[in-house]
């Protein structure tokens, strides 16, 4: 935003100069990224007056100009093309000083003396106009000096405004932040109803009122186009960054600069039936004003008559309904577009204009009516002409609601660090505009319209932090009552799961919830993902339902760069659809890849296998004190290898699997070597086990050796299961130490040896003790697995 120091003073005059002004503001929070004179530094140059123009001698391309001051006649040598009699131009005279130092003396150009130099505006450094002399008012009077007629002591101020201080995009909204952080009254331009002179209205229809819930609309007749801008506005205009146009472009763009309301004017005569605020068909075609075509989609929002679109909505005017020379009669429209649903429209199209910037980031829903009548009696006071009735149309119930905000009082220190008084609260909250009233323990205030980005109490407290100066906040150290949390027992928090895996030497993966559609339907084809509206990218396109795509992912980032050995793991969010929509299930993941060990002379060069993994998973469990609830039992997954995959239960309930990447899935990932994966719910492992005394026996321990034969189907795991609850209280421990298939085994069959520990914390056990159990333990393998003894 950038502005002018005089236009800002015209509203509101601190008693400060530019700089400590420009400190103010950005302490405030509208920085201020430069402070830039409005011309370049220059003296000796007056108001002066083209008398006659006659053609040089010898130069066909000279002028010799009898030029007055008001107080003499002087001859000037001049190669504008606009020097004409009558003209009155910025006039240097000898001894005078432009810009550069360039020092203005008596000379003679192709053999005719030239007293003085009449200037262009870029010599004064106004602007980067060079193609004639700088035209001033034929009103001007003669012999003043230009700075101090045009007012060129002045300074351009240019503020970087953040995204949430669209209300700042109008002068008015940045002489209201001045005004509150010096205490005066702000004193702007009284803006009255302009009463109607004609009947003439033309008709507005909303077909896209979610988009457009009001549009202001009225009738001018009889303008004369061809009068020139006064002067005033063409200054201000340019100390703005905007340049003069024809006086109906430049009071809509000097409203704009004024109110923050960006406003459009069509030519009354090349519009048909009426206004039709609606959205574009497919492929509908419109020529901007800047002469660019292009092509809409169907999501693009125009302003239409009753035969073709005649303007993109809040971001650019067509060309064939703009005004021009010929232009007698306009209609002007003021609207309120929905910021969230114009939001980015512009850029799809490579356009960002002063228009889109500011509607984009929330425009007053209630200035509509007074920014028309701003505009129409500027207007009727340039050019003349006939003002018709304001009408305007709206769809209130899509015009954006502000619900009150209460501010507590006690949250004042608690939040800012010191206490403020009441009457400083009511102060700053009323001069920002909110409307507040008292209430038990603070304040209830209603949001004004010109801000979007107050809903919260946080933000209130903002304001009153900024407005008071960051700068002036007190420093004071922070105090809190800590409080030491219990330590629960019966959970494992993930920093001791990452140091423990860490210390094992994975490395914790974080990657994106969004996915590969490809990768997703790989892992898990039986699940539908939920796509995404309005995804990154194409590859990141649906919600992951499993951590291991972005697993995978990174591990082929890992692969691809000379990586052979790999272990990772994740822990995060896997969204799954439910019957109450979408559901989140923490989860945690990992990965291994390539040797065993690290290279090194002491270890051979191994490559990693199921149990590696296993044995990993089965640590965390450790962890946990929860390895006597878990069990792995043989199953089927899609994108695992069949026959090296198992399901992970606790308690008997499914929890999570482990298994190979099937070879086909690794292929499609274009991943080389045998990758081992397995995914469990977090809850399985951050719920713990409550650690309990088990006293120490006194007495010996009695260990016997099983070897028993079963069918190769067996596994190995419901043995032990079953030798834990068949061998009876005295048994401590339990160890399968050996599994055999071969030479003197039924090739149908295993041999698993087992070894048995008895123990009793009150006597030693006998031998008949020992034998009971040991008997007890074959009996029951032999009737549940059909398993007998080898000999």
């Amino acid at each position: 935003m950038i502005i002018s120091e005089q236009w800002l003073r015209e509203w509101v005059s601190p008693e400060l100069s530019t700089e400590e002004l420009a400190h103010q503001i950005t302490m405030a929070g509208l920085e201020v990224d430069a402070i830039d004179p409005v011309a370049g530094d220059f003296s000796g140059v007056i108001v002066g007056e083209i008398l006659r123009a006659e053609p040089h001698p010898d130069a066909d391309k000279l002028r010799v100009c009898a030029v007055s001051t008001g107080a003499e006649t002087l001859q000037i040598v001049c190669g504008a093309p606009n020097a004409r009699p009558g003209l009155k131009a910025p006039l240097a005279m000898v001894g005078g000083v432009l810009p550069g130092d360039f020092k203005i003396k008596k000379a003679k150009l192709r053999g005719v003396e030239s007293v003085g130099m009449l200037c262009a505006e870029k010599e004064l450094d106004l602007s980067d106009a060079d193609e004639g002399l700088m035209e001033l008012a034929a009103d001007a009077p003669l012999g003043v000096d230009l700075r101090d007629y045009l007012g060129l002591d002045d300074r351009i101020i240019e503020i970087g405004l953040t995204p949430n201080r669209a209300d700042c995009l109008g002068l008015r909204g940045i002489a209201r932040e001045v005004g509150l952080l010096n205490r005066l009254p702000v004193e702007g331009p009284q803006i009255a109803p302009v009463a109607p002179a004609i009947d003439d209205v033309f008709p507005v229809t909303l077909e896209a009122p979610e988009r457009c819930p009001r549009f202001v609309g009225r009738v001018i007749r009889n303008i004369d186009i061809r009068r020139p801008s006064p002067l005033w506005l063409q200054e201000k205009l340019r100390r703005v960054g905007l340049r003069s146009i024809d006086p109906v472009v430049d009071v809509t763009n000097y409203v704009m600069m004024e109110l923050g309301q960006p406003m459009h004017a069509y030519d009354l005569a090349k519009l048909s039936g009426g206004i039709r605020v609606r959205t574009a068909t497919a492929g509908e075609e419109l020529v901007l004003l800047d002469g660019q075509s292009i092509e809409m989609d169907a999501e693009t929002l125009v302003i239409a008559d009753h035969e073709r679109a005649l303007g993109m909505a809040g971001i650019m005017g067509g060309e064939g309904s703009g005004v021009g020379e010929m232009t007698r009669d306009v209609f002007l429209e003021v609207a309120f577009f929905t910021p969230d649903l114009l939001a980015g429209k512009a850029r799809s199209y490579g356009l960002h204009t002063d228009a889109s910037h500011r509607f984009e980031r929330g425009v007053d829903f209630e200035l509509q009516a007074q920014a028309m009548e701003r505009a129409t009696a500027l207007l009727l006071d340039i050019v003349g002409g006939e003002a018709g009735p304001l009408e305007s149309t709206v769809a209130a119930e899509h015009l954006p609601v502000r619900a009150d905000i209460t501010l507590r009082e006690e949250r004042i220190p608690r939040m800012l660090g010191f206490g403020m008084a009441g009457d400083e609260v009511e102060r700053i909250l009323s001069g920002l505009g909110l409307g507040v009233h008292k209430i038990d323990g603070g304040w209830r205030c209603s949001v004004p319209s010109w801000r979007f980005d107050m809903s919260i109490e946080a933000d209130l407290l903002e304001e009153l932090a900024r407005v008071y100066g960051y700068n002036n906040l007190p420093v004071t150290a922070i105090k809190s009552a800590l409080h030491i949390p219990a330590y629960q027992e019966s959970q494992v928090g993930m920093p001791r799961l990452r140091a423990h895996l860490a210390a094992r030497g994975y490395r914790e993966a974080i990657t994106y919830s969004f996915v590969e559609p490809r990768v997703q339907q790989l892992i898990d084809p039986g699940i539908e993902p939920v796509s995404l509206s309005n995804p990154i990218s194409a590859d990141m396109s649906v919600m992951r339902t499993s951590l291991l795509p972005g697993l995978l992912s990174a591990l082929l980032r890992n692969t691809s760069r000379q990586q052979g050995r790999v272990r990772m793991f994740e822990s995060g969010l896997r969204f799954l659809p439910g019957k109450d929509g979408l559901e989140q299930e923490p989860a945690l993941a990992m990965l291994v890849y390539g040797p065993r060990h690290a290279e090194s002379w002491t270890q051979k060069a191994e490559a990693v296998d199921f149990f590696d993994l296993k044995g990993d998973l089965e640590s965390l469990f450790e962890l946990a004190r929860v390895s006597g609830e878990i069990q792995f039992s043989a199953a089927q997954r899609d994108a695992l290898h069949p026959g090296q995959t198992a399901s992970v239960l606790r308690n008997g309930e499914v929890v999570g699997y482990i298994g190979a990447l099937h070879p086909q899935v690794g292929k499609a990932l274009d991943i080389n070597g045998t990758v081992y994966v397995c995914e469990i719910l977090l809850s399985a492992v951050l719920t713990a086990g409550i650690p309990a005394f088990s006293e120490v026996s006194k007495y010996p321990e009695v260990r016997r050796d099983l070897a028993i034969v079963v069918d190769k189907e067996v596994a190995a795991g419901n043995i032990v299961a079953n030798v834990r609850a068949s061998a009876g209280t005295y048994l401590r421990d339990l160890t399968l130490f050996d599994v055999y298939e071969g030479k003197g085994i039924d090739p149908k069959r295993k041999s698993l040896a087992i070894g048995l520990t008895f123990c009793d914390l009150s006597r030693t056990l006998s031998e008949e003790d020992v034998n009971l159990a040991v008997n007890q333990v074959i009996d029951s393998l032999e009737k549940n697995y059909n398993a007998e003894l080898r000999s």
